[in-house]
């Protein structure tokens, strides 16, 4: 089955012609007087009102719609450093994500640079290009470090979507979880695997939402990260533990919350029968989590579980977030994604699962019984359009209500309304593109 996927992958990726995307002009272009508006000597027009008002460049140009999706190729996912060309098929798959679900248009920039600083450099001078930055496929600690410089320098939204996608994403679904099993995020026991990217990117934003920094217990592939230990970054020594209080069996015992982002099968049926009631299980790893969704269950009915994978219950899917929170922030001309907006996004998608879900998703799914809110249903699925129309406008508000934004939107639900047709016909020029290859 692996080996009939990637001949499939292999040729979809090749044929009709290479790659997933392309550009296509989106004014006339047939003329003489077209030719003459679009090059010299009518642009010139546009130059001169960009050189003497540089704000203009958002509506004479398509910078405002345009996020760079930057990776050295040193974290992708489930690869690992394998260079930023061999990573390019990622990116442009990335590229085609943002378009189809939010009508963002995306390009891959593929840096074949090593050294933080040199990259920074690089992304930093490509700012009157893009409207927004999305990091992708960096290797950690060096993303954290990559990511906060390039915010402080520069006046667009830069997001690392391998920490904070993740974060948001099982951040709502944690939200959900402690409402349903009646548990305050005060108060529970957090053990995080992996102290990568995400791991760490969980965990502040857990923070955020009120999860006591000492309630968690951050493990690393050398164990328990404690202060005093050899060989911390500052990143992981913010989640170190007063002593070393052993190893994974030893802290899950109690936890509420086991968040993986680690390997395949490092979470026992005897560790998790360990847990507090009514047990919260994010087992992420791609594409094997660290515990099965049958044994999971099988040891604890009472448990709620989220993986990565889209055939189980709970897909914590990082394309519920990015797109959406792009298209608020490049909307109102956002100066950064700051915290507001991501806890905007999280509070924004887990109300959406106390709605019912509608007929459109249920035929996506294939699905002949609408899920309800509760322990199997935490999260909208990630195909739900619903979550373009309710994320998008809160990310937007927050932008506003924060500070950040620099041209407000006068009526979100107005606003709301027009983001469905946008994307429904920003999908239906795609399809139409495809079908004319395929011809």
């Amino acid at each position: 089955m692996a080996h009939d996927l990637n001949t499939e992958a292999l040729a979809y990726h090749r044929a009709p012609r290479p790659g997933k995307l392309e550009v296509l002009p989106i004014k006339p272009f047939h003329t003489q007087k077209d030719l003459s508006l679009a090059y010299s000597p009518g642009v010139a027009a546009a130059c001169r009102e960009i050189a003497a008002d540089p704000a203009t460049a958002n509506v004479y140009t398509g910078k405002a719609n345009l996020v760079g999706v930057v990776s050295n190729g040193t974290a992708v996912l489930g690869l690992g450093n394998i260079g930023a060309l061999a990573g390019k098929p990622v990116m442009e798959g990335k590229g085609c994500l943002f378009k189809h679900f939010a009508d963002v248009d995306a390009y891959d920039i593929d840096l074949d640079v090593q050294d933080p600083d040199e990259l920074i450099k690089v992304v930093r001078a490509l700012e009157p290009t893009f409207g927004g930055i999305n990091l992708e496929d960096i290797k950690a600690p060096e993303c954290f470090y990559i990511e906060q410089k390039l915010i402080e320098l520069m006046n667009i939204p830069v997001f690392h979507d391998d920490q904070h996608g993740t974060a948001i994403i099982s951040g709502a679904a944690l939200v959900n979880a402690c409402e349903i099993t009646g548990k305050k995020l005060t108060d529970i026991k957090v053990v995080v695997v992996g102290a990568g990217a995400a791991g760490i990117a969980c965990s502040k934003f857990y923070t955020l939402l009120g999860v006591p920094t000492e309630n968690i217990f951050m493990f690393d592939s050398r164990g328990l990260i404690y202060k005093g230990r050899a060989g911390l970054n500052p990143y992981k020594e913010e989640f170190a533990q007063d002593t070393d209080c052993g190893d994974l069996a030893a802290c899950i015992r109690g936890a509420d919350l086991f968040l993986g982002l680690s390997k395949k099968g490092l979470l026992s049926q005897d560790m998790v029968r360990t847990m507090a009631k009514d047990p919260v299980i994010f087992a992420m790893a791609n594409p094997d989590p660290e515990i099965t969704f049958e044994d999971a269950r099988a040891a604890r009915p009472d448990a709620i579980i989220g993986t990565g994978r889209s055939d189980y219950p709970n897909q914590i899917n990082n394309v519920s977030g990015f797109p959406y929170i792009f298209r608020g922030a490049l909307d109102v001309h956002a100066t950064r994604i700051n915290e507001e907006m991501k806890l905007a996004a999280a509070h924004a998608l887990a109300q959406l699962a106390h709605e019912p879900v509608p007929a459109e998703v249920l035929e996506a799914y294939g699905l002949q019984k609408a899920p309800e809110f509760g322990k199997d249903y935490i999260l909208p699925m990630p195909l739900d359009p619903r979550i373009l129309t309710t994320m998008t406008p809160a990310v937007a508000q927050a932008a506003m209500e924060s500070g950040v934004a620099t041209t407000p939107i006068e009526d979100l639900a107005a606003y709301a309304a027009s983001l469905e047709s946008r994307v429904r016909a920003s999908v239906a020029r795609a399809e139409e593109a495809t079908q004319s290859y395929l011809r």
